[in-house]
């Protein structure tokens, strides 16, 4: 569905994404992982065009989108929420999913007064849809609640819920973890899970848990510095040497090898047998 082609962003001398290729499949729910500063987040916002890119070229189903803005990008089918969740705090959550279609009767004035009864139509027809997708994400008992008192985790939901008011094809979720407990969390991976299964929705996630991205995501792709490091399935790409080394860097790397052939040596010692656990040689239950 996606192609990132050769993608550079710079700003000033720095470069953000420096010359980053990849594919996000039709039907996929891709993960994109890599330390503070990797470019992932750049990266999001060249391909939703909140950025234009230096250099390089994004399509979508074959189409060139390079430089396209987010409200033309938006009537594609290609939407992107934020690390911080951007709601009408005043509105309710019903409400805050009402106002995602655009061009609706009421926003004219000419309709306010000759066209009430296709206003109001309009508005029967989005609350329907608006306690559907409410439903779809559990969370109907907050339909009346203003969207400023939500928990941040409820906040992902709501944005969540948000693309689906305008059947979206693609989703790009900046980090929908942050601040979220794992309880909420996990709703809303099983929301992504099934939007994708039930209803077709391609996902690209960043996302920094990777029990998280374990559980979604195949592929995952690895960025480091501003450019694609490594790509795969979850399992593989949690053993990558190299994507090991970008997280920690080469002195933690070190330490942590230390730390783990020192725990290796000591259960030798107490008797342990590999493969057993840490629990073997220690007289536990096998």
């Amino acid at each position: 569905m996606i192609r990132v082609e050769n993608l550079v962003k710079s700003f000033g001398g720095f470069r953000a994404v420096d010359n980053a290729s990849i594919e996000i499949a039709t039907g996929s729910i891709t993960g994109l992982v890599g330390p503070n500063g990797a470019g992932k987040s750049t990266l999001f916002n060249v391909i939703a065009g909140v950025h234009a890119p230096t250099s390089g070229r994004v399509t979508m189903d074959g189409e060139d989108i390079t430089g396209l803005t987010p409200h033309q990008l938006f009537h594609k089918g290609l939407l992107r929420t934020f690390q911080i969740a951007h709601e009408f705090p005043t509105l309710s959550v019903r409400e805050n999913l009402m106002m995602v279609p655009e061009g609706q009767a009421g926003e004219t004035l000419w309709n306010t007064w000759f066209a009430r009864g296709r206003i109001r139509a309009e508005e029967e027809a989005l609350r329907r849809k608006a306690d559907e997708v409410l439903d779809f994400l559990t969370i109907s008992h907050l339909a009346e609640e203003k969207a400023g008192n939500l928990s941040g985790g409820q906040k992902k939901l709501l944005e969540l819920g948000r693309t689906m008011m305008v059947e979206a094809k693609i989703v790009f979720l900046d980090e929908v973890g942050a601040g979220v407990n794992r309880t909420l969390l996990n709703t809303i991976g099983d929301a992504i899970v099934r939007l994708n299964r039930e209803r077709g929705y391609t996902f690209c996630v960043i996302e920094h848990d990777m029990d998280f991205i374990g559980r979604l995501c195949d592929p995952v792709i690895v960025m480091a510095e501003g450019r694609v490091l490594a790509e795969g399935p979850a399992d593989h790409i949690m053993e990558n040497e190299a994507v090991i080394e970008a997280y920690l860097g080469t002195g933690l790397k070190n330490k942590v090898l230390a730390e783990e052939r020192a725990e290796a040596a000591a259960g030798e010692d107490l008797g342990a047998q590999p493969g057993l656990g840490d629990r073997a040689g220690k007289g536990g239950d096998a």
